[in-house]
């Protein structure tokens, strides 16, 4: 593939013209940003780099609907080399539910009282903290000493900063006598606005390409393989959370963080203790107030509960911890014009519109589209082709447009009519009863689902195939290569006919090809998590996994269950959280011939793990089924089922003859009668507790 010619005004290319030249750009500043970042021998001067990202974004601009995820302009410098070697983390780095309203905060404390079964009105002390916009990095301390330094990655693993973390002042190389054994401290680096600026000035004084912004020159300086280039480059660290410990030094949040200061470490000066949603609410709007005034950025606020006992019976949801949420700033608004609304196809064939903008800059970002929602939402806000509109990044990520400026509406607007065939492929888009949602009806046979379903089986928290991302996926289906999931892994008997596309060394292709292999093994409940089913998410999905424990039980299960009088279909809608909505998909998807024969073919090319909760070595409840009924008196219903699954067991949501367990509280009812009936074990809330080991 050789270089575009870039003569041609943007305005002047066809789509294919501009995709072609895109990915071409693509492909050269891969390369370019490689030579520059690793292994430190440019090709070309900094004027003609900065000339090719600047054609890369007048594209971007002229056409959004061909921005990928993997986009140059999303990128800063290189992936990391050879020299930064992974570390799993001990315990995972969780990311935080956000918070948009005071409605949100106040619901927020809400949610813990009752989970921890406290009164209305029982004080719940907060910590409020400014919400660092920069880099999440781990230090682990053995005896005393910084030996491993860990960027967040996926959450489960990192990459080994060491060095580079060791040229921050503001991290200890050494913890003073009495610090636990083991030691993990977690935070956030970032780099001042007055240094990055006085950085900014020198990279244009030596014509070098300038940082965006603090945070870009956070990362682009902490990604460095040489740490005297970090060196250079002042960056700072907050701490303010842990991995894992040996021992806890202190038995709440603030005390946690007093033994931090002791020890040496910066904690955020304008760190709040409050003593509820109210005090919290004074404390966001304080620290909103001083944004402006601070020399690094935040952009928003921290809410962790203070009492550390409460924090381990609270625990978490999916990836997110239940004691902690990010209260974020208010997004910026500007205006702009909606020039026409495009149709987007996702991999549930959901027909999504989005609003095509003339581009603006919003909170420091070019926004050339938004979202639109649904049909509904269109309706509701009476949106025109051609009406000013008014949008915002919602949590300073998601453009959306808020409303229509009426005044401002041109003459000739017309109310916008909502497509009912699919785009793509031309099939019938039905909208069911009773959702917003309209969708494809092709299913596979649609390239866009196709292609988004392929995207999301390699994702992160799916396959996660390293060098397979979203715009190898598109070429590779593009040109016949892959056409389903079980394809990606006989790719190998296609490896010469790879080895002469634009851009495949023998070396990417050798990486690749390990890649594949390495994902043949892969656990049961990521299998199901990357097919992609409607509402099946990451956590439905381990319930699934350790409720059916293999994939010919789980499709067995499921194809009985598309009767729904069926005894599959009631043992289904009993596990906990998953209902009939849910079940109604799941059972869908596995009556469809197509959809069993792609899983059939998977199967002949992996080797599925069963997946196994982590449990207790002594728990007396693994494996067994649990139904809670009544009011409980010492936890909350959801603690208790929490605690019930930790160890191991199942918890359903109706009692059954494959029920072993039935604990009763106060004004237990018909689950307790069905119980008696079928002869089950009945068992009074203080019963649970001693079989479980808990006394309070």
């Amino acid at each position: 593939m050789s270089a575009p010619e870039t003569s041609k005004p943007v305005e002047a290319l066809s789509r294919d013209e501009a995709d072609f030249e895109m990915r071409v750009l693509a492909a050269q500043l891969e390369k370019h940003d490689k030579l520059y970042h690793q292994k430190d021998t440019p090709e070309i001067s900094d004027a003609d780099y900065d000339a090719l990202r600047r054609r890369n974004e007048a594209l971007e601009e002229a056409f959004p609907d061909l921005i990928r995820p993997n986009s140059p302009s999303k990128r800063v410098g290189a992936a990391p080399a050879a020299g930064f070697s992974k570390v799993r983390h001990k315990r995972p780095m969780l990311s935080l539910s956000n918070a948009f309203s005071d409605e949100d905060v106040t619901d927020f404390v809400a949610r813990i009282r009752r989970f921890l079964s406290l009164g209305e009105d029982a004080p719940v002390a907060l910590v409020a903290e400014p919400k660092i916009d920069g880099l999440s990095a781990s230090l682990r301390y053995v005896n005393g000493k910084f030996i491993q330094g860990a960027t967040r990655g996926d959450g489960t693993e990192g990459e080994d900063i060491t060095r580079n973390l060791q040229t921050i002042a503001d991290i200890p190389k050494e913890l003073p006598d009495g610090a636990p054994e083991i030691f993990e401290v977690r935070g956030e680096v970032f780099m001042g606005k007055a240094e990055f600026r006085a950085l900014n000035e020198r990279q244009t004084e030596a014509g070098k390409k300038i940082f965006a912004n603090p945070r870009n020159a956070a990362a682009g300086s902490l990604r460095q393989l040489d740490p005297s280039i970090t060196a250079e480059r002042t960056l700072h660290f907050f701490a303010y959370s842990w991995g894992e410990v040996s021992e806890m030094p202190a038995d709440t949040q603030t005390g946690f963080l007093e033994k931090l200061k002791e020890w040496g470490f910066v904690i955020n000066p304008m760190t709040k203790l409050c003593d509820g949603s109210t005090t919290a609410l004074e404390a966001y709007k304080a620290i909103g107030e001083a944004r402006a005034g601070l020399d690094y950025d935040i952009d928003g606020v921290v809410y962790k509960v203070d009492r550390l006992d409460w924090q381990d019976r609270l625990g978490m949801v999916s990836r997110a911890p239940r004691w902690a949420i990010a209260h974020k700033f208010p997004a910026e608004q500007a205006e702009t014009v909606l020039e026409g609304i495009d149709i987007q196809v996702g991999r549930t064939g959901a027909l999504t519109p989005v609003a095509r903008l003339t581009p603006i800059t919003v909170g420091g970002v070019v926004v050339s589209n938004a979202t639109l929602h649904n049909e509904d939402e269109i309706n509701r806000k009476g949106v025109r082709i051609g009406d000013t509109v008014v949008i915002q990044r919602a949590g300073d990520v998601i453009p959306q447009v808020v409303r229509v400026i009426e005044d401002k509406r041109p003459a000739d607007a017309v109310p916008y009519a909502f497509p009912d065939h699919c785009p793509v492929c031309g099939s019938e888009a039905v909208r069911p009863e009773g959702e917003v949602v309209r969708r494809c009806t092709g299913g596979l046979i649609c390239a866009a689902q196709a292609v988004e379903r392929l995207k999301h089986f390699v994702s992160r928290d799916a396959f996660d195939i390293e060098g397979l991302g979203a715009k190898q996926v598109e070429a590779f289906y593009e040109d016949g290569l892959i056409a389903q999931p079980g394809d990606i892994f006989r790719l190998k008997d296609r490896a010469e006919e790879i080895s002469t596309r634009e851009g495949w060394g023998e070396k990417s292709l050798t990486n690749l090809m390990a890649a594949i292999e390495e994902r043949r093994k892969i656990g049961f409940d990521r299998l199901i998590y990357s097919l992609g089913i409607r509402q099946i998410g990451q956590a439905t999905a381990k319930l699934l996994a350790a409720n059916y424990g293999t994939l010919p039980a789980l499709t067995d299960a499921m194809l009985e269950a598309s009767d729904p009088e069926s005894e599959a279909y009631a043992n289904l809608i009993n596990i906990d959280q998953i209902g009939k909505s849910v079940a109604g998909d799941l059972a869908a998807f596995f009556h469809e011939d197509h959809n069993r024969d792609v899983l059939s073919d998977l199967e002949s090319e992996l080797e599925i793990e069963i997946f196994e909760r982590a449990v207790a070595d002594d728990s007396p409840v693994a494996g067994k089924t649990v139904v809670f009924t009544g009011t409980l008196t010492t936890v909350s219903r959801g603690e208790a089922k929490a605690k019930a699954e930790s160890l191991g067991a199942k918890v359903a949501g109706s009692v059954s003859k494959k029920t072993d367990f039935v604990v009763v509280g106060a004004d237990a009812g018909s689950k307790a009668r069905k119980a008696e009936e079928l002869g089950l074990t009945i068992l009074s809330e203080e019963e649970w507790l001693a079989m479980i080991g808990t006394t309070t």
